[in-house]
């Protein structure tokens, strides 16, 4: 080999490396934007599980509220029955 293709190998070599480098800066800028999307559903999904939880709790005092109004519904019947 002389040196004009051991030269051209050296410039393969080297363009293989800058490619590989642009590959993975690449890579880390996906990652970075994939974890601050992540991080982002994670938000949501906490959020989401807040109003969840929030419209449980609404709908068992809803639930409460009815069978109380229920049950005086049924004492006023029971009253007006036994007069």
């Amino acid at each position: 080999m002389d040196i004009s293709e051991e030269v051209e190998q050296f410039k393969i070599l080297e363009d293989k490396i800058d490619k590989l480098i642009d590959y993975i800066t690449a890579l880390k800028k996906e990652k970075e934007g994939l974890a601050e999307k992540n991080q982002t559903q994670e938000e949501r999904l906490a959020d989401l599980t807040d109003q969840l939880e929030n419209s449980r709790t609404a709908k068992d005092g809803v639930k409460q509220r009815i069978a109380a109004l229920l049950e005086k519904m049924e004492q006023i019947d029971t009253d007006f029955r036994e007069e």
